[in-house]
């Protein structure tokens, strides 16, 4: 029984309520959980844009703990919950307003508005309901339905007006719904259902967060949980800042983090993780229905007999007990985050004592900055952490980009080797040289005893510019079986002038892109070589000029079929002093050979065409001799020439049959050569 101590006003009275509700959502076997709270002990930040969260503290058995999570954490934060409780046999249990809460709440109240309806069609679903209005005289009645009417445009824009239909005791009453000025329905559950549907839409349309309620059940008394999940957060970053005024230069690095929650952080162990792990959300949050198939009922029939075979227990299943079956003790001390633990690892002797609140070590393949004391950070707000500070090895170097065209300023750089012990991820590097700032950099994860080189400026007090040029000389030539193949080497070279306007002499790396396909011919004493550059380390003198040339030779192949040249093709061949001696001997061979076949072909060509010629004489002379008959003297006269004509043809017939032979004999000498060569 609720008993109220204090006089409450009807809007108060119905919060109460509304919150007894709330809380009945919470019972679970008849008990009610108590609320309490777990504070957050440990952050684990990740390069790859989540956040390890791990809650600690003490509870009762019994007691319950809400999490809120903004809407678009809610997946992460359902696939990677973790609770540690041992509760002696109780497990705990894990519960959610579910994505359809809201939808399905309003389809279940007396009064719908899931579809945000309007009077006239709040009216036309309460039909039956007693109602009382006011249009301005109060009218009880119960609802009929809604009619529509027809109006003027003048008086209604659409053209027709709504109308309630009542029963009164006094009959039926139509009152337009411009009229009414106030309404209620008898029934105090339905204007209860419709004040909470609104309070529903309300808080929905305000809220983006969702709670998640682990219960902690088992026997009664404090004892220690924690409960642990990953979500997204806001990557952490780096900056660093190098100073070049020193012997050894000095590294400075500062973490960047941000709290975009609404929980401030008060006493937390804050641990930066870098890597790259896999990450990805899954859409757990929202119900998930599977299609079906609809089935016709069985109502008629018999069913089929038929047998079942027996089965066989699977070896080494055994069943676990239902207090087990959710959430095993054991399983949760090995699932226990344990990120940046281990113990700092020492520094090397030539590293300055670090003056920083982080200590570095290994998280798995991953790499874990533990910031050393407990971190406080309102919600909202960000902050700057010292990670790293040591001395570093670095030397000046001038940086000249080979793939740079035209004249150009050589870029002003370190050569860094990292010796502060730690990993560094990757961020922008300030630089500060001769007691003012120099310019940015920018570096990529820089591992311990790692060589870097950053570019911060550009030298403008040296010049350089690139010269290429190629080049392809035989370095083979072989034929086989009727083809030549010529191996080439393509040569590329490439000259680089420096031109130093300074009084001083500097140290220039010389990165010099690599062709693919090619192998370096000179020179080959680089100072160390990437994945896309050759790099060489010169010295450029005072007020002087450093040329320096990098050659690089890429292999082709080159093949020609002998038999497909012409003449002179071959010729020109034979004469290509780069070919050599023995191969231009056998194309000269080869074109003289090619020069007899064609002179044969020529020849058979040039009797074949006066054959034609011969016949097509003929033909003329046949179609005369018809016009004209044979008795006639020049009837007689076609008779002698046709007959010359004849022994022409069949002169030439043989002349032809045996030029057919000489071109197959000089075109057969051709190939059985070509096919021969073996050089």
């Amino acid at each position: 029984m609720i008993k109220l101590i204090e006089p409450v006003n009807a809007e108060k009275a119905r919060k109460c309520i509304k919150a007894l509700i709330l809380a009945a959502l919470f019972l679970n076997g008849g008990g009610v959980f108590p609320q309490t709270e777990l504070p957050l002990r440990r952050i684990a930040l990740f390069s790859s844009g989540v956040a390890y969260f791990e809650h600690a503290g003490t509870v009762n058995g019994g007691d319950a703990v809400s999490f809120p999570f903004a809407l678009s954490a809610v997946n992460d934060a359902l696939k990677s919950l973790v609770i540690n409780d041992d509760g002696r046999g109780a497990p705990p249990s894990v519960s959610y307003p579910s994505e359809e809460t809201l939808e399905a709440t309003l389809r279940s109240l007396g009064i719908d508005l899931s579809d945000a309806p309007g009077t006239a069609e709040i009216f036309a679903a309460q039909r039956g309901a007693e109602i009382e209005i006011s249009a301005p005289n109060p009218i009880t009645g119960r609802i009929v339905g809604v009619e529509y009417r027809p109006q003027l445009p003048a008086y209604n824009e659409t053209g027709r007006e709504a109308y309630l239909s009542l029963y009164t005791g006094g009959g039926f009453r139509l009152v337009a719904l411009k009229d009414i000025v106030t309404f209620s329905f008898k029934d105090p559950s339905l204007n209860a259902d419709l004040a909470r549907a609104l309070d529903l839409i309300a808080e929905n349309r305000t809220s983006r967060v969702r709670n998640l309620t682990v219960r902690f059940a088992g026997a009664a008394g404090s004892r220690a949980v924690t409960v642990s999940y990953v979500i997204p957060a806001p990557v952490w970053k780096v900056s660093y800042r190098l100073d070049l005024d020193r012997k050894q230069p000095l590294m400075q690095g500062w973490a960047i983090v941000d709290n975009d929650s609404d929980t401030d952080w008060a006493g937390v162990e804050l641990s930066l993780v870098s890597g790259r792990p896999v990450s990805f959300i899954q859409n757990l949050y929202p119900p998930y229905y599977l299609a079906r198939p609809t089935l016709p009922l069985a109502i008629a029939g018999t069913a089929e007999a038929r047998t079942h075979e027996a089965g066989f227990a699977q070896a080494g299943v055994r069943e676990r007990s239902a207090e087990s079956a959710m959430f095993a003790a054991e399983k949760y001390a090995d699932a226990e985050y344990d990120y940046a633990r281990a113990p700092s690892p020492v520094s090397p002797a030539n590293v300055a004592p670090l003056q920083t609140s982080a200590s570095g070590a290994a998280a798995g393949d991953q790499f874990s900055y533990r910031i050393n004391t407990p971190v406080n950070l309102s919600r909202r707000q960000s902050a700057m952490i010292p990670l790293v500070q040591g001395n570093v090895q670095g030397e000046k170097t001038l940086i000249l980009d080979g793939s740079r065209a035209g004249v150009f300023n050589p870029e002003l750089g370190v050569e860094l080797v990292n010796t502060t012990g730690m990993k560094l991820p990757a961020g922008p590097v300030t630089v500060y040289d001769g007691g003012s700032y120099a310019g940015d950099a920018l570096i990529e994860f820089f591992a311990e005893g790692d060589k870097r080189l950053i570019s911060y400026g550009e030298d403008l007090a040296v010049t350089a510019s690139a010269a290429a040029a190629s080049s392809r000389v035989i370095a083979a030539v072989t034929v086989s079986q009727g083809v030549m193949t010529f191996k080439r080497r393509h040569i590329t070279e490439k000259t680089y002038t420096i031109k130093n306007a300074g009084s001083e002499a500097k140290r220039i790396t010389i990165e010099h892109p690599i062709t693919a396909n090619a192998e370096l011919a000179e020179p080959k004493d680089f100072a160390e070589k990437t994945s896309t550059r050759y790099r060489y380390v010169r010295s450029l003198p005072a007020r002087g000029e450093l040329s320096f040339t990098v050659k690089e030779e890429s292999p082709l192949s080159e093949t020609v079929s002998l038999s497909s040249l012409r003449r002179d093709s071959l010729l020109a061949y034979s004469a290509d002093r780069e070919i050599p001696a023995g191969v231009r001997q056998a194309l000269a061979r080869a074109a003289a050979l090619k020069q007899k076949a064609e002179e044969e072909r020529a020849a058979l060509s040039a009797l074949e065409t006066g054959k034609q010629r011969l016949v097509s004489e003929q033909d003329r002379i046949r179609n005369n001799l018809g016009a004209v008959g044979t008795s006639s003297d020049l009837g007689k006269e076609y008779l002698r020439r046709m007959t010359e004509l004849d022994a022409q043809i069949q002169k030439i017939n043989g002349d032809i049959e045996k030029s057919t032979a000489q071109a197959a004999a000089a075109q057969k000498d051709l190939d059985a050569y070509l096919a021969g060569l073996k050089l």
